[in-house]
This record gives C-alpha cells, sequence and structure tokens, in this order.
C-alpha cells in the first residue's frame, strides 16, 4: 500500500467540516466555532443547524460540499447506514476530499465499517479515525465527553487539538476499528446498569422510600454509576426528553450483540437489555431518552 499523505496540521487557519448537528452534534461543533475555527456543515434537516449558521458556519447542500470546503470532517449521525452514505455515498464526504485531509467518525457504528472507511479513505491519500463518544448531552455541552479512538497514529495526533475542545477523556486504543470495538464495551456495561437503576427506583417506590432521599444515600456509595448519578433525577422528575436516543441505542445494543456473535461470545445481561429496549420502542418511546425504560419496566409491573 502506498504511504498515506501526512495529515494537515491543525492552526488557526484550520477549516472545519461538520454532518450531524443533532442532540450532541450541534454543541460539540459550537465548541469548535467558539474556539474560533471556521465551520461548513450539513444536515439533513437544515433547520437543526440553524444555530451553528447564526454562531458563523457555513450550511451547505451535501456531504461532498462539507468535504471540499474542510480539512478536518466531523461525522456524527444516526446509523451505520448514515454513516455509509455520507461517507462513501456518491454525494459523500470521500468524493469531495482532498488529499490529506482528515475524516473523524464519532458515530457509534460497526467497527467493520469503520475499517472499510479507513481502507477507502487511505485509496484516495485522505486519512480516517473512527472516534465514538459516550456521555451523552450534558458531556457534549459542557465538552467533557469521553472519546474512543480508532486509527493512524499521526492523524489522531494531528487532530488531538480540536477533540481537546469537545472531550474530557480521549485515548487512542489502536488501528482502524478500535474505537468501534471500545465503543461496544462502552455501551454493553451501560445496557444491564440502566435496567439496574430502573429496578432500583421501582423498589424504593414500591415500599414507599422518598426516592429522591434514597439517591442521596447509594449514588455515593458502592452502587454510584453515571446513569445514578445523571439519569435517575431525570426519572424522578419525569423527564425523559433525549439526551441519548432509545432507538440509538437499540442499534448500538445490536452491534455489539453482531460482533459477540461473531466472536462466539455469549453476552446474557446485553441480550436482555436490549429486548427490554425493544420494548420500550414498541411502547411509543423510540424517540425518548434512555431513561424511558423506567417506563417500560412500570408497565410491566401495572
Amino acid at each position: 500500500m502506498t504511504a498515506l499523505p501526512p495529515p494537515r496540521s491543525v492552526g488557526p487557519e484550520t477549516r472545519i467540516g461538520w454532518i450531524g448537528t443533532g442532540v450532541m452534534g450541534r454543541s460539540m461543533c459550537g465548541h469548535l466555532i467558539a474556539a474560533g475555527y471556521r465551520a461548513t456543515v450539513f444536515n439533513r434537516s437544515p433547520e437543526k443547524a440553524s444555530d451553528l449558521v447564526d454562531a458563523g458556519a457555513t450550511l451547505v447542500r451535501s456531504p461532498r460540499e462539507v468535504a471540499a470546503a474542510s480539512d478536518v470532517v466531523f461525522t456524527i449521525v444516526g446509523f451505520p447506514s448514515d454513516v455509509e452514505s455520507v461517507i462513501l455515498g456518491d454525494d459523500g464526504v470521500l468524493a469531495g476530499a482532498n488529499e490529506g485531509t482528515v475524516i473523524v467518525d464519532m458515530t457509534t457504528s460497526k467497527p467493520s465499517l469503520a475499517v472499510e472507511i479507513a481502507r477507502r479513505a487511505a485509496e484516495q491519500g485522505v486519512h480516517s479515525i473512527d472516534a465514538p463518544v459516550s456521555g451523552g448531552d450534558m458531556g457534549a455541552r459542557n465538552a467533557a465527553l469521553s472519546i474512543m479512538i480508532g486509527g493512524e497514529a499521526a492523524a489522531v495526533q494531528a487532530i488531538d487539538p480540536l477533540l481537546q475542545l469537545m472531550g474530557k477523556t480521549i485515548v487512542h486504543q489502536g488501528p482502524a476499528g478500535s474505537g468501534q470495538h471500545t465503543k461496544m464495551v462502552n455501551q454493553t456495561l451501560i445496557a444491564s446498569g440502566m435496567v439496574a437503576v430502573c429496578e432500583g427506583l421501582l423498589y424504593a417506590e414500591k415500599v414507599g422510600l422518598d426516592v429522591e432521599t434514597v439517591l442521596k444515600s447509594v449514588s455515593s456509595g458502592a452502587a454510584g454509576s453515571w446513569s445514578l448519578t445523571n439519569l435517575a433525577p431525570r426519572m424522578v422528575g419525569g423527564d425523559f426528553a433525549p439526551g441519548f436516543y432509545v432507538e440509538h441505542f437499540i442499534k448500538d445494543m445490536g452491534i455489539a450483540l453482531e460482533e459477540a456473535a461473531r466472536m462466539h461470545l455469549s453476552l446474557p445481561g446485553l441480550a436482555l437489555a436490549h429486548q427490554l429496549y425493544q420494548a420500550v420502542a414498541a411502547q411509543g418511546h423510540a424517540k425518548s431518552g434512555t431513561q424511558a425504560l423506567l417506563l417500560a419496566l412500570k408497565k410491566l409491573n401495572s
């Protein structure tokens, strides 16, 4: 394989491209604009990019146009099929990317797709990094995300100043696909934990305890977790707005289960959580936040 040209160094004149301005992407791109970077953005629903346009971003009509105007292109969309379309499609990023461009896919997607994108990108002299994130809407707003990275070390190092503006924990895990595999570990850990959080709240409510007082006791002890600290109070307050969509979590768990099956690895806890979240979606909460699992379990007990 022909050696890739070196990635472009990040500096004040670096041009940023951003594709996907949803719950998390909007805040993440906003941090880069606030730091002084010029941004070109695309979203299938243009109105969702209006805040970024107001902040100085240029809105264009396709991922290809984003790439043509950018040195580093970030993508954070919904599903692997969306990633494939916006990066590998006829009007996608690779169709417009110049040699030396760095593509950073921050979607939670299939490890195999990350490897394929890296291969296709390299054929054009373009660098590709898979960098899924964890931390939800709050992590995105507060620039406190955990960013899990797979890809070529030189490209990862080149874009580090940009990642530092969005994340608090930034770790290069290995070659292409490694970031996505790490995110599968992350989602597997969260999945069963969310079941436990909901069951604990239901127990406290059933025996007549003050649930908010209970949270004070258990959140700082051995039972403590990010979900317990950040999502349990939302559940208690009846707030099921999405920080991370149920339908996207189902997608993530499905990918992890596919990878596990490929490796002949049994993950019964993850499989159970996946089934319970399928019930959440079937009850009409696919667009709710992952804390809506509580509603499904309440219905199961009604």
